[in-house]
């Protein structure tokens, strides 16, 4: 047959009648399976991945991974969304660990009522400490942010509290082993999921506005600070969340939850999932986390492997691999009647 004369190729996604922005006007079950397949692989493969890891260490860190993707998706939103570069992971992770061991040790609330609460009660405290850097933008943002997570670790160790350097233990765990490796999995599958739906929304565009050029969006009347903050507070709170979830795990909140670990090793995961995307991230947390784990043998010379993945993914895929799949994914084609 002479597909020359009869038969086109069709990029798949073109032959999708689009409605409106996320809105689509679907002809057929393949269409429908073009859409919500890369959902379904990600949500069915999360959810089998304690199933399918052998042993418990190893679902140990697939709890960790999702801590840090966490923390990455908080980098992400901020970074991307709104044009603020955070460095301050770890002051949100210890926050919100310092938040629920107190909850729980000393007051005696069980993980299902002090993991909510460090989450919003550590985002409103971050919120409200870095409202005096909010105005600032870029690296001026970024320097400040670092010194956070810095600035109290010397604090709690100088004045002796929460512990000072022994940290607080006698926190309880979460009930059941199946529970510490899929709460944080769900955690994860929400926040990523609740983060799409956001910036799809009209305060998604804000951000954005916000992001790309605030004096325009000032000049209109709108006060933006306000918009940067609701926006500093939901990537906090998201980094309180993987906070409070892994001190419940480990079952003590240290200065070893300040450590510069948590800001950094979530902005090499961005890099290497490709900014902007949401689940890039957590892409890039489910291969560096464990090659961390891999490479633990190797003491702090781990650094050196991080740097030369890190240049290699910039050098080679400066994008991300969420981004390039992304772009293969919608040049799928297929052969239609001319």
């Amino acid at each position: 047959m002479n597909r020359g004369h009869e038969y086109r190729k069709e990029r798949l996604d073109r032959g999708i009648k689009v409605r409106s922005d996320g809105l689509y006007s679907l002809m057929s079950w393949r269409e429908l399976s073009y859409l919500t397949l890369p959902r379904l692989i990600l949500i069915c493969g999360l959810l089998l991945l304690p199933v399918i890891v052998p042993g418990m260490y190893w679902q140990r860190v697939i709890s960790i991974v999702c801590i840090y993707a966490l923390l990455a998706l908080s980098f992400d939103f901020l970074a991307y969304h709104l044009g603020l570069v955070c460095l301050g992971g770890a002051f949100f992770l210890g926050t919100g660990g310092y938040i629920t061991a107190v909850l729980n040790a000393t007051f005696g609330l069980p993980p299902v009522l002090s993991i909510p609460i460090a989450a919003i009660a550590g985002g409103l405290i971050c919120t409200l400490l870095l409202l005096p850097c909010i105005p600032l933008r870029g690296v001026y943002f970024a320097i400040v942010t670092l010194m956070y997570p810095l600035f109290f670790d010397r604090l709690i160790v100088a004045l002796d509290v929460l512990g000072g350097t022994d940290g607080i233990m006698g926190i309880e765990s979460f009930p059941g082993s199946q529970a510490q490796y899929y709460v944080p999995i769900l955690l994860v599958l929400v926040c990523l999921f609740g983060m799409r739906r956001l910036v799809n929304t009209d305060m998604g565009l804000m951000f954005r506005a916000v992001r790309d050029n605030d004096q325009a969006v000032r000049a209109s009347g709108i006060n933006i600070n306000i918009y940067k903050a609701i926006g500093v507070f939901i990537a906090s709170a998201m980094g309180c969340l993987s906070g409070a979830c892994l001190v419940h795990i480990y079952m003590w909140a240290g200065i070893s939850l300040l450590a510069l670990d948590f800001s950094i090793l979530p902005i090499a995961a961005t890099v290497i999932g490709g900014s902007g995307t949401l689940v890039g991230p957590v892409l890039g947390c489910f291969i560096l986390v464990p090659i961390s784990e891999l490479l633990r043998a190797f003491g702090t010379l781990r650094i050196v492997f991080y740097a030369l993945i890190l240049v290699a993914f910039i050098v080679v895929r400066s994008e991300g691999l969420m981004v390039y799949a992304q772009r293969k994914y919608h040049q799928f084609e297929r052969w239609v009647k001319v």
